[in-house]
């Protein structure tokens, strides 16, 4: 797993219960998934499909900075999946895991559409 972002917890991004909001968390991990899935496809025009169970494991807290990691694991016809987690960064606590993220090549009218990549190109992009 490669951690490319790393966020700094505000009293903005906080709960009722001053911990990190969820929503908030949910927010970063769709970009960051986003543009993990811009690059290994080379098209910026994909969107969220599907979600798999987010596993909050622990909380983070103002102050706290947090990485977010991502990890490739398949190539579609014109999908991409991966997998995520958040961790503390000084601490390396799971903050949360998701054990699969899909996002989908889209046309101009957000119909699917493939993206011509194969599992090779995908490996020889490595640097994302």
């Amino acid at each position: 797993m490669k951690f490319f972002t790393r966020k700094l917890i505000k009293p903005g991004d906080l709960n009722a219960n001053n911990s990190l909001f969820g929503g908030q968390l949910l927010k970063w991990i769709d970009e960051e998934a986003g543009i993990y899935s811009m690059t290994k496809l080379g098209s910026p025009k994909v969107v969220t499909k599907f979600m798999s169970e987010i596993n909050f494991v622990s909380s983070a807290k103002q102050a706290d900075v947090i990485e977010i990691g991502l990890e490739f694991l398949a190539i579609g016809r014109t999908s991409i999946s991966f997998r995520c987690q958040v961790r503390n960064l000084f601490t390396k606590k799971i903050i949360i895991s998701i054990e699969r993220i899909v996002f989908v090549n889209v046309d101009d009218e957000l119909k699917a559409q493939p993206h011509g990549k194969t599992l090779e190109d995908i490996q020889q992009n490595a640097i994302f």
